[in-house]
């Protein structure tokens, strides 16, 4: 993308695709003029919006050549009270692809350059209407799919987290300012920064940023779900508990073992909170190659689960089976969660599976075929991941770029804290402190250059 903010750019704002609606954005210091050259009034006397009121609504029609394009309503924004500091214009239309291309293709005849992905939000960033990482949580906040991760995302583009930033940058700068000072009056040997203020201002930063980089692991599952995998021996019933959660046939049942030979993953939101389940091939020994190749990512999905649900048919094995089978997993399952689950179960037996199995009180019995005990096994998956730890006021990184970044100004602040346990000379604490002040300032935007950018911003819809 380059980076250019002078001319006036279109593109459609809404789905592409037939609608109810489609809106048409243009943003640049042409955008009314590129309007108005073809908006009339019902009784077809050409209409001005430049000089109208901002924020305000304008219907009539777009004719081309004597030809009604459609009957819209135009929507004005004066810069710099605009989404992109600069004037912008919506035009809402009629759905039709054919009347979206209409008014696309008169709208870059009227001197209008398609935008690039993003570049709406980029021109935003540019004029000063919000910073790097506001910026970053609008992508976020469109790609929300459930309630956590659109209120992180809003805490994150109303300016919760780069608040936070710049605080921590601001009370870095004052230091850093007493630490250059000294620099210049370096032949007098004066100390105007008093080093046990400047390491206990440190270790508060680095405490700050130790915990908004531990954050990002919670911060990363809000955003894309949590992975739970559903591992168990061929015909438990994995892919019909599968389907019960999604409530939908999503994997193929078959009373034949094996059936299943290739994961398959979708989401499911609970209570709010975005679950990926993954149904896995049966674990057995197998000669089977394909079948193998199955069991081998059944594996690969335990270790990358934050979640593991072992699924066993309760009529087939033992307690001392299952505490086999569960040893078994052990070295796979590393930091996940384990929730076990005895499915095929029935009234009658109920009460002596749970003698047999009473060495795991933990374990939750179901029927996946009759949606038994299903609710109590969501509780359980949502206990494990608890909604309420998130607050409004929270701030969670869920952005790998700014954990990234994060954990380079850690980096840097404990080379300050080394310097300053071994009494090192201020040019170096200096630099140290700088290298800081540059990674913070990425996350922002306050140091940046044309390639980050292009990077962030490619990443956004078409129009936004």
């Amino acid at each position: 993308m380059k980076i250019e903010t002078n001319d006036t750019i279109v593109a459609l704002a809404t789905s592409h695709g037939s609608a109810a609606i489609a809106v048409i954005r243009l943003s640049g210091p042409k955008a009314f003029n590129i309007v108005e050259e073809s908006f009339y009034s019902k009784k077809l006397i050409k209409k001005t919006i430049h000089n109208k009121q901002s924020h305000t609504l304008h219907f009539g029609l777009i004719i081309q050549q004597d030809i009604i394009i459609d009957e819209v309503l135009v929507s004005i924004f004066k810069g710099p009270n605009s989404y992109t500091g600069q004037d912008s214009v919506e035009v809402s239309c009629h759905g039709s692809t054919f009347i979206q291309q209409q008014l696309l293709q008169l709208f870059l005849a009227s001197g209008a350059r398609h935008a690039e992905p993003g570049e709406f939000t980029l021109r935003a960033f540019l004029n000063g209407k919000f910073d790097l990482s506001q910026a970053e949580a609008v992508a976020d906040l469109i790609a929300s799919n459930s309630a956590i991760s659109h209120q992180v995302a809003m805490q994150h583009m109303r300016g919760g987290f780069s608040d936070k930033i710049k605080l921590l940058r601001e009370n870095l700068i004052n230091f850093a300012s007493l630490i250059e000072l000294e620099l210049d009056f370096s032949e007098e040997d004066v100390e105007f920064a008093n080093r046990t203020d400047l390491k206990k201002l440190i270790l508060s930063i680095n405490t700050v940023v130790q915990k908004l980089v531990n954050s990002f692991e919670l911060g990363n599952v809000i955003k894309n779900g949590i992975p739970v995998a559903i591992v168990g021996k061929p015909n438990a019933g994995k892919s019909t508990l599968l389907n019960v959660l999604l409530e939908d046939d999503r994997a193929i049942v078959s009373e034949i073992a094996g059936t299943t030979r290739d994961t398959i993953e979708d989401e499911i939101t609970i209570d709010g909170v975005l679950f990926r389940f993954i149904d896995t091939a049966g674990i057995r020994t197998t000669t089977d190659v394909i079948e193998q190749i199955g069991v081998n990512k059944a594996y690969e999905a335990i270790q990358k689960s934050a979640i593991v649900i072992y699924l066993f048919d309760s009529h087939e094995l033992s307690s001392g089976d299952l505490k086999m089978e569960i040893e078994m997993l052990k070295d796979y399952i590393g930091t996940s969660q384990l929730v076990i689950v005895a499915n095929k179960i029935d009234t009658e037996s109920l009460n002596d599976l749970k003698k047999e199995f009473s060495d795991f009180p933990e374990i939750i019995f179901i029927s996946a075929k009759t949606h038994e005990y299903i609710k109590e096994l969501k509780l359980k998956l949502l206990s494990l991941f608890d909604a309420r730890i998130v607050s409004a006021t929270d701030t969670i990184v869920t952005n790998a770029r700014h954990a990234n970044s994060l954990i380079n100004v850690k980096k840097s602040l404990e080379k300050v804290l080394e310097g300053l346990d071994k009494n090192i000379v201020a040019d170096l604490l200096a630099l140290d402190i700088r290298y800081a002040l540059d990674e913070i300032g990425t996350i922002t935007g306050q140091v940046t250059n044309e390639d980050l950018l292009t990077n962030i911003f490619s990443k956004f819809c078409i129009g936004k």
